[in-house]
Protein backbone atom coordinates (compact mmCIF):
# COMPACT_ATOMS: atom_id res chain seq x y z
CA UNK A 1 0.00 0.00 0.00
CA UNK A 2 1.64 3.43 -0.80
CA UNK A 3 2.47 5.32 1.69
CA UNK A 4 3.36 9.37 1.58
CA UNK A 5 5.89 10.72 4.35
CA UNK A 6 6.94 14.38 4.67
CA UNK A 7 9.43 15.02 7.69
CA UNK A 8 8.67 17.30 9.51
CA UNK A 9 5.25 17.75 9.64
CA UNK A 10 5.58 21.18 11.31
CA UNK A 11 8.99 23.83 10.57
CA UNK A 12 9.31 27.10 9.68
CA UNK A 13 8.77 28.20 6.05
CA UNK A 14 12.80 28.07 5.68
CA UNK A 15 13.70 25.13 6.95
CA UNK A 16 13.43 21.80 4.38
CA UNK A 17 11.06 18.96 4.39
CA UNK A 18 12.15 15.44 3.51
CA UNK A 19 9.65 13.86 1.16
CA UNK A 20 8.95 10.19 0.47
CA UNK A 21 6.47 7.72 -0.92
CA UNK A 22 7.01 3.60 -0.19
CA UNK A 23 4.75 0.84 -1.11
CA UNK A 24 4.59 1.19 -4.49
CA UNK A 25 5.18 -1.02 -7.84
CA UNK A 26 8.47 -1.35 -9.34
CA UNK A 27 9.05 1.84 -11.60
CA UNK A 28 5.57 2.91 -11.07
CA UNK A 29 4.69 6.50 -12.28
CA UNK A 30 2.88 8.64 -9.74
CA UNK A 31 2.09 12.53 -9.29
CA UNK A 32 2.47 14.63 -6.76
CA UNK A 33 0.64 17.96 -5.83
CA UNK A 34 1.09 20.70 -3.50
CA UNK A 35 -1.49 23.15 -2.53
CA UNK A 36 -2.12 26.00 -0.07
CA UNK A 37 -4.70 28.88 0.20
CA UNK A 38 -3.60 32.30 1.60
CA UNK A 39 -5.32 34.18 4.25
CA UNK A 40 -7.25 35.83 1.26
CA UNK A 41 -8.23 32.33 -0.29
CA UNK A 42 -6.11 32.38 -3.16
CA UNK A 43 -5.00 28.93 -4.13
CA UNK A 44 -1.61 27.94 -4.78
CA UNK A 45 -0.61 24.57 -6.23
CA UNK A 46 2.61 22.74 -7.93
CA UNK A 47 3.16 19.27 -9.21
CA UNK A 48 5.46 16.61 -10.82
CA UNK A 49 5.71 13.08 -11.83
CA UNK A 50 7.90 10.72 -10.39
CA UNK A 51 8.89 7.33 -11.33
CA UNK A 52 9.01 4.70 -8.53
CA UNK A 53 12.89 2.84 -7.82
CA UNK A 54 12.79 -1.17 -8.46
CA UNK A 55 11.74 -1.30 -4.86
CA UNK A 56 8.79 0.71 -5.15
CA UNK A 57 10.31 4.05 -3.62
CA UNK A 58 10.22 7.71 -4.75
CA UNK A 59 12.70 10.30 -2.41
CA UNK A 60 12.20 13.86 -3.47
CA UNK A 61 16.01 14.59 -2.10
CA UNK A 62 17.43 11.79 -4.25
CA UNK A 63 15.29 11.52 -7.24
CA UNK A 64 14.39 13.22 -10.50
CA UNK A 65 11.06 14.71 -11.28
CA UNK A 66 9.97 13.60 -14.93
CA UNK A 67 7.95 16.85 -15.71
CA UNK A 68 5.24 18.83 -14.24
CA UNK A 69 6.12 22.35 -12.74
CA UNK A 70 9.50 21.55 -12.55
CA UNK A 71 12.11 18.53 -13.77
CA UNK A 72 15.09 17.69 -12.21
CA UNK A 73 16.17 16.37 -8.83
CA UNK A 74 14.87 19.32 -6.64
CA UNK A 75 13.61 18.55 -2.50
CA UNK A 76 11.61 21.51 -1.91
CA UNK A 77 10.60 21.87 -5.61
CA UNK A 78 6.86 21.28 -5.05
CA UNK A 79 7.52 24.62 -2.08
CA UNK A 80 8.72 26.88 -4.73
CA UNK A 81 7.43 25.70 -7.82
CA UNK A 82 4.02 26.63 -6.55
CA UNK A 83 2.03 29.33 -9.16
CA UNK A 84 -1.48 30.63 -8.09
CA UNK A 85 -4.54 29.90 -9.91
CA UNK A 86 -5.38 34.01 -10.01
CA UNK A 87 -2.61 35.46 -11.93
CA UNK A 88 -1.01 38.41 -10.48
CA UNK A 89 -1.20 37.22 -7.16
CA UNK A 90 2.02 37.39 -4.60
CA UNK A 91 2.09 35.16 -1.89
CA UNK A 92 2.35 37.50 1.14
CA UNK A 93 2.05 36.08 4.79
CA UNK A 94 -0.04 39.04 6.98
CA UNK A 95 -0.96 37.01 10.10
CA UNK A 96 2.47 35.92 10.92
CA UNK A 97 1.98 34.81 14.90
CA UNK A 98 -1.09 32.44 15.01
CA UNK A 99 -1.37 30.57 11.90
CA UNK A 100 0.70 29.15 9.46
CA UNK A 101 0.47 28.25 5.94
CA UNK A 102 -1.26 24.64 5.65
CA UNK A 103 0.51 22.92 2.61
CA UNK A 104 -1.67 19.65 1.38
CA UNK A 105 0.82 17.28 -0.71
CA UNK A 106 -1.38 14.54 -2.30
CA UNK A 107 0.19 11.31 -3.91
CA UNK A 108 -2.00 10.23 -6.78
CA UNK A 109 -2.15 8.23 -9.82
CA UNK A 110 -0.78 10.12 -12.90
CA UNK A 111 -3.79 11.64 -14.10
CA UNK A 112 -5.41 13.04 -17.88
CA UNK A 113 -7.79 15.44 -18.61
CA UNK A 114 -11.41 13.96 -19.44
CA UNK A 115 -13.57 16.74 -21.11
CA UNK A 116 -11.87 19.66 -19.91
CA UNK A 117 -12.57 17.80 -16.28
CA UNK A 118 -8.99 16.85 -13.90
CA UNK A 119 -9.48 13.04 -12.99
CA UNK A 120 -7.11 11.77 -10.22
CA UNK A 121 -7.45 9.25 -7.17
CA UNK A 122 -5.57 10.32 -4.34
CA UNK A 123 -3.26 7.16 -3.15
CA UNK A 124 -2.37 8.81 0.39
CA UNK A 125 -2.10 12.77 1.67
CA UNK A 126 -0.53 15.17 4.49
CA UNK A 127 -0.97 18.03 5.59
CA UNK A 128 1.72 20.20 6.48
CA UNK A 129 2.61 23.23 8.86
CA UNK A 130 5.05 26.43 7.74
CA UNK A 131 5.61 28.69 10.51
CA UNK A 132 7.34 32.41 10.51
CA UNK A 133 7.95 32.24 14.11
CA UNK A 134 9.76 29.87 16.21
CA UNK A 135 8.24 28.89 19.42
CA UNK A 136 9.02 31.78 21.94
CA UNK A 137 9.55 34.61 19.29
CA UNK A 138 7.26 37.50 20.79
CA UNK A 139 6.06 40.31 18.74
CA UNK A 140 5.33 44.18 19.93
CA UNK A 141 3.56 46.50 18.08
CA UNK A 142 5.21 49.76 18.13
CA UNK A 143 3.60 53.13 17.75
CA UNK A 144 6.20 55.15 20.16
CA UNK A 145 6.56 58.83 18.05
CA UNK A 146 6.25 59.07 15.13
CA UNK A 147 7.40 55.52 14.38
CA UNK A 148 5.13 52.25 13.35
CA UNK A 149 5.58 48.79 12.93
CA UNK A 150 6.25 45.42 14.72
CA UNK A 151 9.16 44.48 17.20
CA UNK A 152 9.98 40.50 16.90
CA UNK A 153 12.27 38.89 19.47
CA UNK A 154 14.20 35.76 19.88
CA UNK A 155 13.76 33.93 23.27
CA UNK A 156 15.59 34.14 25.74
CA UNK A 157 17.16 37.26 27.85
CA UNK A 158 19.38 38.31 24.56
CA UNK A 159 20.99 40.88 24.04
CA UNK A 160 20.50 39.94 20.30
CA UNK A 161 21.92 41.57 17.26
CA UNK A 162 19.42 44.10 15.92
CA UNK A 163 18.20 44.49 12.62
CA UNK A 164 15.54 47.08 10.81
CA UNK A 165 13.82 45.18 8.14
CA UNK A 166 12.62 47.44 5.16
CA UNK A 167 10.49 46.92 2.09
CA UNK A 168 9.43 49.03 -0.99
CA UNK A 169 7.12 50.00 -3.22
CA UNK A 170 3.90 47.70 -2.13
CA UNK A 171 3.43 49.89 1.21
CA UNK A 172 2.13 48.98 4.63
CA UNK A 173 3.82 46.74 6.80
CA UNK A 174 5.25 43.24 5.84
CA UNK A 175 6.54 40.82 8.75
CA UNK A 176 7.09 37.79 6.99
CA UNK A 177 10.75 38.91 6.67
CA UNK A 178 11.43 40.08 9.88
CA UNK A 179 9.12 37.51 12.09
CA UNK A 180 11.64 34.85 10.19
CA UNK A 181 14.70 36.38 10.94
CA UNK A 182 13.94 37.09 14.69
CA UNK A 183 13.37 33.07 14.57
CA UNK A 184 17.06 32.62 13.75
CA UNK A 185 18.31 35.30 16.80
CA UNK A 186 17.94 38.59 15.48
CA UNK A 187 16.22 41.17 17.12
CA UNK A 188 13.93 42.46 14.22
CA UNK A 189 12.56 45.60 13.66
CA UNK A 190 9.25 45.84 10.50
CA UNK A 191 9.31 49.48 9.88
CA UNK A 192 6.74 50.91 7.91
CA UNK A 193 6.67 54.16 6.61
CA UNK A 194 3.97 54.86 3.97
CA UNK A 195 0.46 53.17 3.84
CA UNK A 196 -0.34 52.19 7.04
CA UNK A 197 -1.61 53.29 10.24
CA UNK A 198 -1.55 56.96 10.48
CA UNK A 199 1.91 57.50 8.30
CA UNK A 200 1.19 59.10 4.82
CA UNK A 201 -1.19 57.42 2.38
CA UNK A 202 1.57 57.88 -0.42
CA UNK A 203 5.07 57.87 -0.28
CA UNK A 204 6.09 61.44 -1.60
CA UNK A 205 9.56 62.28 0.22
CA UNK A 206 11.89 59.71 2.04
CA UNK A 207 12.27 61.49 5.42
CA UNK A 208 15.71 60.13 7.47
CA UNK A 209 15.00 61.36 10.61
CA UNK A 210 12.14 59.32 10.99
CA UNK A 211 14.13 55.99 10.25
CA UNK A 212 16.87 57.34 12.57
CA UNK A 213 14.10 57.39 15.32
CA UNK A 214 13.68 53.24 14.30
CA UNK A 215 17.28 53.27 14.84
CA UNK A 216 17.55 54.68 18.04
CA UNK A 217 14.25 52.76 19.30
CA UNK A 218 15.86 49.55 18.78
CA UNK A 219 19.10 50.44 19.97
CA UNK A 220 17.23 52.01 23.42
CA UNK A 221 15.97 48.47 23.71
CA UNK A 222 17.41 46.53 26.98
CA UNK A 223 17.38 43.45 23.80
CA UNK A 224 19.19 44.71 21.90
CA UNK A 225 22.82 44.53 21.25
CA UNK A 226 24.72 47.49 20.34
CA UNK A 227 26.38 49.63 19.62
CA UNK A 228 24.68 49.46 15.89
CA UNK A 229 22.34 47.76 14.30
CA UNK A 230 22.11 46.30 10.72
CA UNK A 231 19.80 47.04 7.99
CA UNK A 232 18.15 44.39 5.44
CA UNK A 233 16.19 46.04 2.38
CA UNK A 234 14.74 45.68 -0.71
CA UNK A 235 13.56 47.47 -3.64
CA UNK A 236 12.82 51.29 -2.96
CA UNK A 237 13.36 49.92 0.84
CA UNK A 238 17.44 48.99 -0.13
CA UNK A 239 17.60 52.68 -1.23
CA UNK A 240 16.63 53.83 1.77
CA UNK A 241 18.99 51.30 3.36
CA UNK A 242 21.91 52.41 1.36
CA UNK A 243 21.00 56.37 2.13
CA UNK A 244 20.96 55.38 5.88
CA UNK A 245 24.35 53.48 6.11
CA UNK A 246 26.02 56.30 4.49
CA UNK A 247 23.97 58.94 6.82
CA UNK A 248 23.71 57.44 9.91
CA UNK A 249 26.97 56.16 11.81
CA UNK A 250 24.79 53.36 13.86
CA UNK A 251 24.39 51.54 10.55
CA UNK A 252 27.11 48.60 10.90
CA UNK A 253 26.17 46.17 8.28
CA UNK A 254 23.20 46.88 5.30
CA UNK A 255 21.50 43.97 3.01
CA UNK A 256 20.47 45.95 -0.34
CA UNK A 257 18.65 43.57 -2.44
CA UNK A 258 18.19 44.41 -5.59
CA UNK A 259 17.78 48.02 -4.77
CA UNK A 260 19.53 51.44 -6.82
CA UNK A 261 22.50 53.60 -5.80
CA UNK A 262 20.85 56.79 -6.06
CA UNK A 263 17.51 58.41 -5.07
CA UNK A 264 15.12 57.28 -7.42
CA UNK A 265 11.32 59.01 -7.51
CA UNK A 266 11.34 60.53 -4.24
CA UNK A 267 13.82 63.54 -2.44
CA UNK A 268 15.47 61.96 0.66
CA UNK A 269 15.29 65.04 3.42
CA UNK A 270 18.01 64.55 6.43
CA UNK A 271 18.61 67.90 9.10
CA UNK A 272 17.64 70.63 6.51
CA UNK A 273 19.44 68.89 3.21
CA UNK A 274 17.16 67.33 0.67
CA UNK A 275 18.81 65.18 -1.90
CA UNK A 276 17.21 65.01 -5.66
CA UNK A 277 15.49 62.33 -7.58
CA UNK A 278 17.72 61.17 -10.15
CA UNK A 279 16.12 62.08 -13.83
CA UNK A 280 14.40 59.10 -16.01
CA UNK A 281 13.68 58.31 -19.52
CA UNK A 282 9.92 57.78 -19.31
CA UNK A 283 9.96 56.66 -22.83
CA UNK A 284 12.33 53.37 -21.84
CA UNK A 285 9.58 52.19 -19.39
CA UNK A 286 8.11 49.16 -21.73
CA UNK A 287 5.34 46.77 -21.81
CA UNK A 288 6.33 43.10 -22.31
CA UNK A 289 4.26 40.37 -24.83
CA UNK A 290 1.60 39.49 -21.26
CA UNK A 291 0.85 43.79 -21.52
CA UNK A 292 2.82 43.89 -18.09
CA UNK A 293 5.39 47.14 -17.40
CA UNK A 294 8.84 46.71 -17.37
CA UNK A 295 10.91 49.83 -15.43
CA UNK A 296 14.57 48.52 -15.75
CA UNK A 297 15.88 50.30 -18.40
CA UNK A 298 14.11 54.06 -17.18
CA UNK A 299 17.71 55.02 -15.69
CA UNK A 300 19.50 54.45 -18.74
CA UNK A 301 20.87 57.56 -19.83
CA UNK A 302 20.94 59.07 -16.74
CA UNK A 303 22.16 56.93 -13.48
CA UNK A 304 23.48 53.83 -15.38
CA UNK A 305 25.94 55.86 -17.31
CA UNK A 306 26.34 59.04 -15.20
CA UNK A 307 28.17 57.86 -11.65
CA UNK A 308 27.62 61.99 -10.89
CA UNK A 309 23.90 60.56 -9.80
CA UNK A 310 25.30 57.84 -7.51
CA UNK A 311 25.26 58.07 -3.50
CA UNK A 312 28.44 58.68 -2.02
CA UNK A 313 28.59 55.16 -0.64
CA UNK A 314 32.19 55.41 0.09
CA UNK A 315 30.83 58.25 3.07
CA UNK A 316 29.75 54.84 4.94
CA UNK A 317 31.20 53.33 7.50
CA UNK A 318 29.80 50.06 8.07
CA UNK A 319 29.45 46.54 5.54
CA UNK A 320 27.40 45.95 2.88
CA UNK A 321 25.91 42.97 1.16
CA UNK A 322 24.48 43.78 -2.29
CA UNK A 323 22.14 40.71 -3.86
CA UNK A 324 21.13 41.12 -7.27
CA UNK A 325 18.56 39.09 -9.29
CA UNK A 326 20.38 39.45 -12.74
CA UNK A 327 17.18 39.61 -14.71
CA UNK A 328 15.12 41.92 -12.46
CA UNK A 329 12.70 43.77 -14.87
CA UNK A 330 12.28 46.55 -12.30
CA UNK A 331 15.71 47.63 -11.48
CA UNK A 332 19.24 47.32 -13.56
CA UNK A 333 20.06 46.26 -10.20
CA UNK A 334 23.19 44.29 -11.62
CA UNK A 335 24.72 47.57 -13.04
CA UNK A 336 23.79 49.60 -9.89
CA UNK A 337 25.40 47.45 -7.35
CA UNK A 338 28.54 46.84 -9.94
CA UNK A 339 28.61 50.92 -9.35
CA UNK A 340 28.09 51.44 -5.93
CA UNK A 341 31.18 48.35 -5.54
CA UNK A 342 33.32 49.83 -7.98
CA UNK A 343 32.67 53.39 -5.89
CA UNK A 344 33.64 51.26 -2.95
CA UNK A 345 36.83 49.82 -4.63
CA UNK A 346 38.10 53.43 -5.77
CA UNK A 347 37.96 54.74 -2.51
CA UNK A 348 40.29 51.58 -1.13
CA UNK A 349 37.37 50.09 1.03
CA UNK A 350 36.72 46.55 0.96
CA UNK A 351 33.78 46.55 3.07
CA UNK A 352 31.50 44.69 0.42
CA UNK A 353 30.22 41.62 -0.89
CA UNK A 354 28.17 41.50 -4.12
CA UNK A 355 26.31 37.99 -4.74
CA UNK A 356 24.83 37.88 -8.54
CA UNK A 357 22.32 35.33 -9.57
CA UNK A 358 21.43 34.65 -13.08
CA UNK A 359 17.72 34.01 -13.56
CA UNK A 360 16.81 35.50 -10.30
CA UNK A 361 13.74 38.33 -10.47
CA UNK A 362 13.26 41.27 -7.95
CA UNK A 363 11.56 39.64 -5.68
CA UNK A 364 14.14 37.65 -3.72
CA UNK A 365 12.33 36.46 -0.33
CA UNK A 366 12.81 34.05 2.13
CA UNK A 367 13.97 30.02 0.54
CA UNK A 368 11.01 27.84 -0.71
CA UNK A 369 8.60 30.97 -1.66
CA UNK A 370 7.30 30.64 -4.75
CA UNK A 371 8.30 32.55 -7.50
CA UNK A 372 6.11 36.13 -8.03
CA UNK A 373 6.93 37.38 -11.75
CA UNK A 374 4.59 40.02 -11.69
CA UNK A 375 2.01 41.54 -9.16
CA UNK A 376 -0.26 44.32 -8.82
CA UNK A 377 1.26 47.46 -7.09
CA UNK A 378 -0.52 50.67 -5.92
CA UNK A 379 -0.39 53.22 -7.79
CA UNK A 380 0.98 51.19 -10.85
CA UNK A 381 -1.23 50.53 -13.90
CA UNK A 382 -0.73 47.83 -15.53
CA UNK A 383 0.94 45.48 -13.08
CA UNK A 384 4.51 45.29 -12.74
CA UNK A 385 6.78 42.45 -13.96
CA UNK A 386 9.34 41.30 -11.70
CA UNK A 387 11.42 38.71 -13.79
CA UNK A 388 12.95 35.67 -12.47
CA UNK A 389 13.59 31.92 -13.83
CA UNK A 390 11.32 29.18 -11.21
CA UNK A 391 14.44 27.18 -11.11
CA UNK A 392 17.46 29.66 -11.01
CA UNK A 393 15.36 32.02 -8.50
CA UNK A 394 14.46 29.46 -6.13
CA UNK A 395 18.42 28.38 -5.71
CA UNK A 396 19.21 32.37 -5.37
CA UNK A 397 16.61 32.12 -2.52
CA UNK A 398 17.94 29.48 -0.78
CA UNK A 399 21.41 30.24 -0.87
CA UNK A 400 21.35 34.32 -0.15
CA UNK A 401 19.18 33.98 3.00
CA UNK A 402 22.03 31.66 4.34
CA UNK A 403 24.75 34.43 3.45
CA UNK A 404 22.48 37.02 4.59
CA UNK A 405 22.26 35.85 8.31
CA UNK A 406 26.00 34.69 7.84
CA UNK A 407 27.02 38.68 7.38
CA UNK A 408 24.34 40.10 9.75
CA UNK A 409 25.85 37.51 12.21
CA UNK A 410 29.36 38.86 11.41
CA UNK A 411 28.82 42.46 11.34
CA UNK A 412 26.54 42.90 14.47
CA UNK A 413 27.99 40.30 16.62
CA UNK A 414 31.04 38.40 15.92
CA UNK A 415 30.40 36.33 18.98
CA UNK A 416 27.03 35.19 18.30
CA UNK A 417 26.06 31.66 18.23
CA UNK A 418 22.93 31.03 16.65
CA UNK A 419 22.03 28.50 14.65
CA UNK A 420 22.00 29.09 10.55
Amino acid sequence: MAKLTAVPLSALVDEPVHIRVTGLTPFQVVCLQASMKDEKGNLFHSQAFYRASEVGEVDLERDSSLGGDYMGVHPMGLFWSMKPEKLLTRLVKRDVMNRPHKVHIKLCHPYFPVEGKVISSSLDSVILERWYVAPGVTRIHVKEGRIRGALFLPPGEGPFPGVIDLFGGAGGLFEFRASLLASHGFATLALAYWGYDDLPSRLEKVDLEYFEEGVEFLLRHPKVLGPGVGVLSVCIGAEIGLSMAINLKQITATVLINGPNFVSSNPHVYRGKVFQPTPCSEEFVTTNALGLVEFYRTFEETADKDTKYCFPIEKAHGHFLFVVGEDDKNLNSKVHAEQATAQLMKSGKKNWTLLSYPGAGHLIEPPYSPLCPASRTPFVIPSISWGGEVIPHAAAQEHSWKEIQKFLKQHLNPGFNSQL
